[in-house]
Order: C-alpha cells, then sequence, then structure tokens
C-alpha cells in the first residue's frame, strides 16, 4: 500500500522568542515493512543547526528559532510503501541494548493500579500470548477518550481515571510489559483512518520483544497489531523519545499550537 502522508506543526507566539530549539523526528526510514519513497521536511521561522540519528535509531534534525519570528511553521510530507506482517517488525538500526527496554522512565513507571493488571496472568503461556492477554487488559481497563489526558500524564494516572488517548494505552502497556519481563518501547508514527484522512495528531502504540520473532507490535486503542496501514517514524522509551516534535524557548508570553496530519492512501 502507498500511503502519502502530510504532517504540519504550526507555532504561533504572542511576541518573539529570543531563543528556542526544536528537535524533530520526522521523518521515517526504509526498514523492515515499509520503504520511503520520497520525503522532505520544510521550516519556516526557523534554522536548521544539525541532523544525526540517536541511540533508538531516529532521524533527528535540531532547528533553532528565528530570534525576531513570532510564527513557526514545520512541515513533512511525502509517500511510503507499506506492507503487513501481522504485527511483526524484527528489528531497527540503533544502538540501544534490549536490556535498556526493560527500564522504567518517569511516564511508565508502575503503580499499584497499573500493577494488578499483571495479576493471575496464565502460567506457562508463551511470551507472545501473554502480550496479547495483557493488550487487551489494558484496552479493557482504560476507555479511550480524545482529549481526556496532555503528555504529560503516567501510565498510573491514566489507569486510574480509566480513560486515555493512544499515547496512555502504549505507555500502560509497556509498564505492564516490563513489569513480566518483556522489553518493550513507545512508537510514534501515523495510521491510514478507514472514514477520514485528516487527523489532529500523529499515532502511537507499543511493540515489546519476543525472542522467536523480534520486536512485535501493539496498537492497544484500536485493539489490532499494526498493519499495512501504519507508518512508523521513530521509537523510544515513552513518548518524551519519540515525540515528534519537542523543545525549549525563553521569553515571555504564550504559545498556540495547531496541528493537521493527512494520511491518504
Amino acid at each position: 500500500m502507498r500511503l502519502t502522508i502530510s504532517h504540519t506543526t504550526i507555532y504561533e507566539y504572542e511576541e518573539s522568542v529570543p531563543y528556542g530549539l526544536l528537535q524533530l523526528r520526522l521523518t521515517p526510514k526504509t526498514v523492515g515493512t515499509q520503504t520511503v519513497a520520497n520525503w522532505q521536511t520544510s521550516i519556516t521561522g526557523a534554522s536548521r543547526q544539525v541532523q544525526f540519528d540517536d541511540h533508538f535509531g531516529n532521524a533527528v534534525e535540531l532547528v533553532r528559532l528565528d530570534s525576531d519570528s513570532p510564527h513557526v511553521e514545520v512541515t513533512a510530507s511525502g509517500e511510503v510503501e507499506t506492507s503487513n506482517s501481522d504485527g511483526v517488525f524484527s528489528s531497527q538500526p540503533g544502538t540501544s541494548p534490549l536490556w535498556l527496554f526493560l527500564r522504567n522512565t518517569p511516564l511508565t513507571t508502575p503503580g499499584p493500579n497499573t500493577s494488578d493488571l499483571v495479576e493471575d496472568l496464565p502460567s506457562g503461556f508463551p511470551s507472545l500470548s501473554l502480550a496479547h492477554e495483557l493488550a487487551a487488559r489494558v484496552r479493557d481497563a482504560v476507555d479511550y477518550l480524545p482529549g481526556s489526558t496532555t503528555v504529560d500524564v503516567t501510565a498510573e494516572e491514566a489507569v486510574t481515571r480509566g480513560r486515555g488517548v493512544c499515547q496512555d494505552h502504549a505507555h500502560i502497556f509497556i509498564a505492564t510489559a516490563r513489569l513480566i519481563g518483556l522489553p518493550a518501547r513507545y512508537v510514534s508514527g501515523y495510521l491510514l483512518l478507514d472514514d477520514e484522512t485528516e487527523e489532529q495528531a500523529t499515532h502511537a502504540w507499543a511493540e515489546v520483544w519476543i525472542d522467536a520473532l523480534g520486536w512485535v507490535g501493539f496498537d492497544i486503542s484500536n485493539r489490532i497489531c499494526p498493519d499495512e496501514r501504519y507508518v512508523r517514524v521513530a521509537t523510544g522509551l515513552d513518548y518524551r523519545a519519540a515525540s515528534p516534535i519537542s523543545g525549549i524557548r525563553f521569553g515571555s508570553g504564550n504559545e498556540n499550537l495547531h496541528v493537521d496530519v493527512q494520511v491518504q492512501q
């Protein structure tokens, strides 16, 4: 399947920003089940400083905000050819060892309610079967409700509230998988929806390492393993390590953010 993707992020500042940096993880790679036919990133109101691959294998661009610009616009777009492997991704470039993906972060540290999800798991089940069982338990425990959480909500907070978005489902699944000894990581990317082409955010899912298969993906929100409708862009221990755009700025005044994502076949 060939997918055409356009992802625009606009920052508008009440006052000019004297200094600011943005870290972009917006460039997918040809790897596994996807082949990048063409891709480009355009930036206005900021200047590229350096490009590199991080230790997770993500393509990263560092850009500096123009000091006299109250408006920054970043657009990533291109075409990606995808295929279906029933969620099995195998490996990915990067220097991070498997044991690193057993380490918890502030967003994925399990608390009492998260830990309850792994109680009474069937003993003697293969790792893949346990991962599927965990995925079902997480989705049953946390309703999908757009706009119900922010990027700073932890896995434990989302379980306690009983509602969240794809990011929360991924964090909870990662936390529970690590509890039972399965290396797990966060994945950010794009998803072709069945009934619409325009979205207000990128998508997120999770992967666990299964010795006989490699990395296997789970889209908890949609109760499926990723197929040819998915394009992966970045991975990490949690959202913060794989977020499409992150950064810092100095100066006063409020900031308005607008995101538009379009995915079409």
